[in-house]
C-alpha cells in the first residue's frame, strides 16, 4: 500500500504525534474455549476520537469488554497513562479513568434518572474534565424533563442518554462507547453523534464502536478496521475512504 493511504496492520500501531493516554499491545481473549481476540494492537492519544470499524463478529465489542476487564484478556497488556490495567477488575479500571458505555445500557431500572446519574459520580483523575448533573441535561433536555422518572420506563433513546451521561459523570480521561446508535430514531441518531463531538471537543479521550460508518468518519481522528480479531488497518477517517478495497474487503455488507 502506497504511503498516505493509511497503514495495513501487521501487529504494529502506527504512532501518532502527541501524548500517549491508551496502548493495548497483543490482546488475546476468549469466550469460554472460543478465541475471539488474536493480538489486538493500537493506541489512543490524549484528546483523539479513535474508531473500530468492521463486521458483526470482527471483535469490536469484545475489546471494549477486555480493556475494561468484563472480558478477563488471556494474554497482552492495557496500559492507561503508562500504568498497566490487564487483569484488574472492572471497578479499578473505572477508578483509574476509564469509562464504559456498554450496548445493552444497563440502566437501574428501579432508580430514577436523577439517581442513576448521582451513581455515576467520582473523583475526577488529574487532568480529567469534570461535568456536573446541570451539563448533562443540557446535552439531553429530555433528562431534565424526566429526572424523577424511573429509568427502567424511558424509551431506548432515553436509556441510551442516560447510560452516556452517567459514564461522563465518573469524570474519565478516556471513554469506551459501544453502539450507541443502535436501534435509535434518526433524530436521536443525530443528538447523540453532536453529544460525542462535544465531549470530544471538551478534553475527553473517545473509543468508538459504531456500525454506522458516516457517524464515526465524521466524529473520528483516527479509525481501525477490524477483523477476524485482530486490527487489519488503520489510518484517517479519509485515508479510509480513498482506500475502496479494503473498504470492500473489511467493511462492505
Amino acid at each position: 500500500m502506497s504511503a498516505g493511504i493509511g497503514q495495513q496492520h501487521s501487529g504494529q500501531g502506527v504512532r501518532q504525534a502527541g501524548t500517549r493516554l491508551l496502548s493495548v499491545e497483543g490482546l488475546h481473549a476468549h469466550y469460554g474455549k472460543s478465541h475471539i481476540l488474536h493480538g489486538v494492537d493500537f493506541h489512543v492519544e490524549q484528546g483523539e476520537v479513535v474508531s473500530l470499524l468492521g463486521r458483526n463478529g470482527a471483535g469490536r465489542s469484545t475489546t471494549l469488554k477486555a480493556i475494561m476487564g468484563l472480558v478477563p484478556p488471556s494474554a497482552g497488556r492495557i496500559r492507561l497513562r503508562g500504568r498497566d490495567l490487564a487483569g484488574a477488575a472492572p471497578y479499578a479500571i473505572c477508578r483509574s479513568g476509564i469509562a464504559f458505555v456498554p450496548e445493552e445500557r444497563e440502566v437501574f431500572a428501579n432508580l430514577s434518572v436523577d439517581e442513576n446519574l448521582r451513581m455515576g459520580e467520582q473523583r475526577a483523575q488529574q487532568g480529567a474534565p469534570k461535568w456536573t448533573v446541570e451539563q448533562m441535561f443540557d446535552y439531553f433536555p429530555r433528562l431534565k424533563e424526566r429526572r424523577n422518572t424511573k429509568a427502567g420506563s424511558l424509551s431506548g433513546g432515553e436509556q441510551q442518554m442516560l447510560t452516556m451521561c452517567r459514564s461522563l459523570l465518573g469524570n474519565p480521561l478516556l471513554i469506551l462507547i459501544d453502539e450507541p446508535t443502535e436501534g435509535l430514531a434518526p433524530k436521536i441518531v443525530q443528538v447523540v453523534g453532536e453529544a460525542i463531538a462535544d465531549i470530544h471537543r471538551r478534553g475527553v479521550s473517545v473509543v468508538l464502536v459504531e456500525q454506522k460508518l458516516a457517524i464515526a468518519l465524521k466524529v473520528s481522528n483516527r479509525v481501525c478496521v477490524m477483523g477476524h480479531g485482530r486490527i487489519v488497518y488503520e489510518g484517517t477517517p479519509a485515508q479510509l475512504t480513498a482506500n475502496t478495497q479494503l473498504m470492500k474487503d473489511w467493511l462492505a455488507v
